[in-house]
């Protein structure tokens, strides 16, 4: 197996700060999807070109979203069929739209 290329102290530095800042900008975007300030179709638009949203996980996602969890995202995804370990950035037109439409179906079933 191939070895991980040898960092300096600088570039290890750079990397760890770089994902903290990534892990810190999705504990952002999970929380205003929580309080209501974004849609999840609005999130769907920007990880097409942010970077840290594209790499968020689809499960996080729902998981933040008011009225879902864990268990419920999941059940969601299976229904769907969408692996639990897809990110926003891999999610295929046909995905994308029949998770916007169940999502809408449920917000309007609970209204």
């Amino acid at each position: 197996m191939p070895e991980a290329p040898q960092l300096s102290p600088e570039q290890r530095a750079g990397a760890l700060a770089k994902a903290a800042a990534a892990r810190s900008a999705r504990a952002q975007i999970r929380a205003e999807l929580k309080s209501g300030l974004v849609s999840v179709a609005e999130l769907l638009d920007r990880a097409r070109t942010d970077e840290q949203l594209a790499a968020m996980r689809v499960t996080a996602l729902l998981a933040a979203m008011p009225g879902y969890g864990k268990v419920r995202a999941a059940a969601l995804l299976a229904e769907l069929r969408i692996a639990e370990s897809r990110r926003l950035r891999g999610l295929g037109p046909n995905q994308r739209a029949a998770l916007l439409e169940r999502i809408q179906q449920a917000a309007q079933s609970r209204s």
